[in-house]
């Protein structure tokens, strides 16, 4: 499955980017039994939790957050990085109740000169373009940000089916309809949808073609808002997580708890032998340590120093992409991804 080779990208881009809208790494390292990348603290939740207890949100909390995403997201399109699995798990909330992106998993810088081909991401969120496998670049995440724009005011995601095949015919082709909930939305932000959810590439809101971020920001939905104070993360949230609950399914920790004795309790690093070299061929298993050992080093974000001039952006690698060169490869990561059986996890 290429893991090891997929982490260490991961932890090599998030090296890369610093936003107020995004998790940002702050350490890194290991021991002899983990890896560990350390983030920032986030005890408001994702917005999957909050739309599972709330049903929808309001136009208040909506407007903020895509504010606050769509800052994240041309950010990390001004470094030629697409997310590609945007959707509400993926949006954690401060204790503030401010929003950031998180899960770079399989996010992959782009080159303007050779779109992305692999069909990777949760397919219900996906745009027509990755699921037609005929290329693409950052307009992905736009859609991805309507579709859950979509989801959080009327409580349900604009195209559903039973299977994957299903799913696909309705992504590419079946028209948006907000129902009965058409009534009571704000057509501002019904119009706000359709801009992202827009087939037609050139004309889908945020993209390049379609007049960028500028042209975002300048659409009625967000009439009256100060940009500046939404950058600077100071514009008031609708919205404040409870601080005297959690803002989280337990399950999984407990599940943590259960398989092991001391969960996340670091192990003592013990001296590393030199390989011995036999003449034997090197193990998957023994070449994926060693490049866990030489690659995923100690990483300190207090040590980086972003304003100087001399430090400059990692070059754009021709394989950045792991998942390039697949015929059909989809990411789905948890139950909420489609309402059709779920593709296995790569």
């Amino acid at each position: 499955m290429r893991a090891v080779e997929n982490i260490i990208q991961e932890r090599k881009l998030l090296e890369e980017v610093e936003n107020n809208f995004i998790c940002n790494l702050r350490y890194a390292f290991q021991d002899d039994e983990n890896l560990f990348m350390v983030i920032d603290l986030m005890l408001g939740g994702d917005l999957r939790f909050h739309l599972d207890r709330m049903g929808v949100f309001t136009e208040d909390m909506i407007r903020l957050y895509t504010a606050e995403i769509s800052c994240g997201l041309a950010y990390l399109h001004s470094k030629r990085i697409v997310h590609r699995d945007l959707k509400p798990d993926n949006i954690l909330l401060d204790e503030d109740g401010h929003a950031h992106l998180t899960d770079f998993n399989i996010a992959v810088r782009f080159r303007e000169d050779k779109p992305l081909t692999a069909v990777a991401g949760s397919m219900a969120y996906m745009a027509p373009e990755v699921l037609s496998k005929r290329g693409y670049f950052a307009s992905v995440d736009w859609w991805s940000l309507g579709v859950i724009i979509f989801e959080l005011a009327v409580g349900k995601r604009p195209f559903r089916a039973k299977t994957n095949e299903g799913l696909t015919h309705a992504i590419m082709h079946e028209e948006l309809s907000f129902g009965p909930s058409a009534d009571s939305l704000n057509k501002d932000l019904m119009d706000l949808t359709n801009k992202f959810v827009c087939r037609d590439v050139r004309q889908r809101l945020g993209t390049k073609e379609a007049g960028g971020i500028a042209k975002l920001r300048a659409h009625p939905f967000f009439a009256g808002m100060d940009w500046g104070v939404v950058e600077a993360k100071k514009y008031p949230a609708p919205f404040v997580p409870d601080s005297k609950r959690a803002n989280f399914d337990a399950t999984h920790e407990l599940e943590e708890l259960l398989l092991e004795d001391k969960p996340l309790k670091a192990k003592p690093r013990k001296k590393k032998k030199e390989p011995v070299d036999n003449g034997e061929p090197e193990t998957p298993q023994a070449k994926e340590m060693r490049i866990m050992e030489e690659r995923f080093t100690i990483y300190d974000f207090s040590k980086i120093n972003r304003a100087d001039p001399q430090v400059k952006d990692t070059p754009m690698s021709e394989t950045h992409d792991l998942y390039e060169g697949k015929e059909h490869i989809v990411h789905v990561s948890d139950k909420h991804s489609s309402d059709a059986h779920p593709a296995p996890a790569k």
